[in-house]
Parts: C-alpha cells; sequence; structure tokens
C-alpha cells in the first residue's frame, strides 16, 4: 500500500514537472518571438530616424542655423545668431499691420491684406518669405543688411505671385 502510494506521488510528480517544463517550453518560445519582432521594430525605427535625420539636414542645408559661415560673420560683429534670426524675422512678420498690405511686398492684396506668413534666413545676406492676401499668394527673395548700429535693411531682390486657378 505505500509502495503505490509512494508510486502515485512519483507519477504525479514527474506529471507536473513534464507539464512545468512545457509550459515553461511555450512561455520562452513566446518570449523569443517577442524580442524578435521588436528587434526587428528598433532596426525599422534606426532607418526611419536615420531616413528623417537625413532629410531633415537636407531640408536645412540653406538655412542661418547650419551654415557656419554666415553664423560666424554675425559673431564677429558681435550678433548671436539664433537671436539675431529671431529678430530679422520679427522685423519682416511685425510689418504685417491689420487693414494695410505689409510694406515690404510689392503686390496690392486683392482679396485682403498681404502678409508675410513665413521668413526663412538663408544665410548672411538672403532671405525667403512666402505671403498671401487669403486666396493669392507668392514669394519672395530678400536681401538684407545688418548695419553697425544694429539696423537691419531690407531689399526686395524678386518676388511673384501665383496665378489663381
Amino acid at each position: 500500500m505505500r509502495n503505490k502510494i509512494f508510486l502515485y506521488l512519483f507519477i504525479f510528480a514527474l506529471l507536473f514537472i513534464l507539464f512545468q517544463f512545457m509550459n515553461a517550453k511555450k512561455a520562452k518560445e513566446s518570449y523569443d518571438a517577442k524580442i524578435e519582432n521588436l528587434k526587428t521594430n528598433i532596426t525599422k525605427k534606426e532607418a526611419t530616424i536615420d531616413s528623417l535625420y537625413t532629410t531633415n539636414m537636407d531640408l536645412t542645408y540653406f538655412s542661418l542655423e547650419s551654415n557656419e559661415d554666415a553664423a560666424n560673420y554675425f559673431q564677429e560683429l558681435g550678433y548671436q545668431p539664433d537671436r539675431l534670426a529671431l529678430t530679422i524675422s520679427d522685423q519682416i512678420i511685425g510689418q504685417n499691420k491689420a487693414g494695410k498690405d505689409n510694406p515690404i511686398i510689392p503686390f496690392v492684396g486683392m482679396e485682403g491684406n498681404m502678409s508675410v506668413n513665413k521668413v526663412r534666413l538663408l544665410n548672411h545676406k538672403w532671405i525667403i518669405a512666402d505671403f498671401t492676401d487669403g486666396v493669392y499668394w507668392g514669394e519672395l527673395f530678400i536681401t538684407y543688411e545688418v548695419r553697425e548700429d544694429g539696423v537691419v535693411d531690407f531689399e526686395v531682390e524678386k518676388s511673384f505671385l501665383y496665378p489663381k486657378d
């Protein structure tokens, strides 16, 4: 009788250990599959990040922030390039007034007032800007110079107005 109890306990323990082993094996396989999936996702995300970094570098190639020579030009004059860029952008956009066209835009608003929307400093001498009156829009190519007294002179070199569709 005692031998049968030990035999049953032994068989029960053996089945329990076998069940635990199979369960652990399935769990490990599941975790390994999840890890491989996450590694694949990480690889894809890293490739996307690299692509976005390259795209960002291409898009900011013509900008004051990424142009070391232009930044050095302003630093030699005693200005901080990033602050100066904001000041110049604010000066151009600040000329937008309610009820009036922006004086830097050489077109009269036909459906409203012409206002500058976006300004990008390309380097220490050139700016491009986007403008609209709500219906018509165009772009400006502006040269600028920062005088020693800190005043910024703007001159519109080229401009165009897109035709309305």
